[in-house]
């Protein structure tokens, strides 16, 4: 079951807004996510949050400085996914810019595990570094930054994951850390080392270094941490959007590295219309999939390639390891469905599947297709090292994941033998002959958590448009803005009489609608059954731009008879 409810709109701030010169739909919009003023809607750089706020990025830009002047050998260490790769060809790309010996190394998920373990540090000791600078991880690492530290090398930790009980004994810069008051908790991984060069490269204008050669632009990074944030799903702050907005001018402009313009053309889409779809549904998935099915060294190497040739090579071989994993994944949520057939979500709280034959690095995206159609929280187990088993969940809103598995962790020692991650999504990794206690575990810690109205899906919109308003220039308008988690993209709730209906793609639905005497095109994917003459949908409007003709479209992504619907 769903129940649509409009967004609040306050209309003290609203009509702020409209004054300020804001157009009244955008100011219903803005008001209605908590915008209070139009301060909050620019994007310039010089509104970010200054470094000097984020505790220890000073203090990490001096130690760099200082290593960078000595030629000490800097090795980045990088998480498997897109933040890690992205957060990993900044801080090369940056630190390389200011004069730095730097390399990087990407652990194969599949052998090593995730975070800085003492077995990355024995494998990253073979290339003599003096640092590690960990991006992405490390905030967990423990025993791997007392490995390192016993084999003479010290360890700088970036990263913007939730810490435990103890911190590892290194210069740790995280928004999330006790004792920073960086109002922004929300910077992605590639965000947290993108701030971490602007305070090295502040560091080294004060000790003149660029008094005889030029100073690096930084901004020039800024499509990788656009890419890098969209994809981690943060939340989209004013900080984040900043970052985000100045990154989708440099790729719609064409001032973009050579991977990520790869990216757009293996993705068929246009890079002068970059939105966060794009970096969120195209781009991102193309470059977690090495990390998921290979190794994400080769992720970074198309975002590091300096040549469009080599860089369309790597991409395409992102673009062919995209489509193995869809193909795993569609088999593995066929295999899921099938063993929940008679799953009947009324009697649980969570859904917790393990198959042996499943591969461990597409659990986590048939974990959040699980999620989106049961509305619970849903971990999915793959065969991990012998005699062990990975996991990855995905949570709902009202059910912070991360806490809910400390909790059992705590309760049941040696249950969990491993964990970390966020409120939405986390991983752990349990031994086989664990399951079913972990299965029961986590359910009863469910149900004590989980709110009973959390577990009906809740569907915001932004209530009704007029027919007026559903025009091409609004759409393009609504695509212009940064839009993604905490900030979402508008939705609409309106009713419709269906004036015909065709199925195309064997699996989609093509439509014309009619509202208050116009009719509009519409689309709704991933839908056989034909749908009644009047519905009352949820749907958002596009700018769809085909073969050079570019027209209005409505995407229709929920629908219930009108007759049976009542509002809420």
């Amino acid at each position: 079951m769903s129940r649509i409810v409009t967004r609040h709109v306050p209309s003290g701030v609203q009509q702020s807004l409209i004054a300020h010169g804001v157009p009244p739909l955008m100011a219903r919009l803005y008001a209605a996510r908590g915008i209070a003023g139009t301060v909050e809607i620019d994007y310039a750089l010089k509104g970010l949050l200054p470094f000097a706020r984020l505790k220890n990025a000073c203090a990490m830009a001096t130690r760099l400085a200082d290593a960078i002047a000595a030629r000490q050998r800097i090795l980045v260490v990088a998480d498997y996914d897109a933040d890690g790769a992205t957060a990993c060809s900044v801080a090369v790309s940056g630190l390389g810019a200011l004069g730095a010996i730097v390399d990087f190394l990407v652990p194969n998920r599949f052998e090593y595990g995730y975070g800085l373990t003492p077995e990355i540090v024995e494998l990253a000791a073979t290339r003599q570094p003096d640092i590690i600078v960990t991006v992405d991880n490390g905030i967990a690492s423990v025993a791997g930054v007392d490995a390192a530290r016993a084999r003479g090398i010290e360890v700088l930790v970036t990263d913007h994951h939730l810490p435990g009980d103890t911190l590892p004994d290194a210069l740790i810069v995280n928004p999330n850390q006790p004792g920073c008051d960086f109002p922004s908790k929300n910077l992605a991984g590639v965000g947290v080392m993108f701030y971490v060069l602007m305070a090295l490269r502040a560091e080294m204008r004060d000790r003149g270094v660029f008094n005889d050669r030029p100073e690096p632009n930084l901004g020039e990074l800024l499509d990788l941490v656009a890419l890098g944030t969209v994809a981690d799903v943060v939340r989209l702050d004013h900080n984040n959007r900043i970052l985000v907005e100045n990154g989708l001018r440099r790729m719609r402009a064409g001032r973009m590295r050579p991977g990520i313009a790869a990216l757009f053309q293996v993705a068929g889409r246009m890079f002068r219309k970059a939105s966060t779809f794009d970096l969120g549904f195209t781009l991102g998935p193309r470059l977690n999939a090495a990390g998921r099915l290979d190794d994400m060294s080769l992720g970074i190497a198309c975002l590091l390639a300096g040549t469009e040739s080599q860089a369309l090579r790597l991409a395409q071989e992102l673009d062919r390891l995209n489509r193995e994993r869809r193909h795993i994944e569609a088999g593995m949520q066929e295999e899921a469905l099938a063993a929940l057939s008679s799953f009947n979500p009324d009697n649980r709280h969570s859904l917790v599947l393990f198959r042996d034959d499943w591969h461990q690095g597409v659990v986590g995206i048939v974990a959040s297709r699980l999620k989106e159609r049961y509305h619970r929280p849903a971990i999915v187990f793959a065969p991990g090292d012998e005699g062990e088993i990975k996991g990855s969940g995905r949570s709902i809103p009202g059910f912070h994941l991360r806490d809910a598995l400390d909790l059992v962790f705590k309760r049941h020692p040696g249950l969990i033998l491993k964990f970390g991650g966020h409120a939405m999504a986390a991983g752990l990794t349990l031994r086989e002959s664990e399951f079913d206690a972990f299965c029961a575990a986590f359910e009863a810690t469910a149900q004590e958590l989980i709110d009973e109205a959390a577990l009906t899906r809740t569907i915001e919109t932004d209530g009704s448009l007029t027919a007026r308003e559903l025009q091409l220039g609004v759409a393009e308008e609504l695509g212009a803005e940064v839009w993604g988690q905490g900030f979402p993209a508008p939705t609409f709730d309106d009713t419709f009489h269906v004036l015909s209906q065709r199925l195309v793609g064997d699996k989609h639905l093509k439509l014309r609608l009619e509202k208050q005497g116009m009719s509009f095109d519409a689309m709704m994917f991933n839908r056989q059954d034909w749908l009644p003459d009047q519905i009352r949908a949820v749907y958002q409007i596009v700018a769809n731009e085909w073969q050079g003709r570019k027209e209005l479209q409505i995407y229709l992504e929920h629908v219930t008879p009108l007759s049976t619907e009542g509002r809420t």
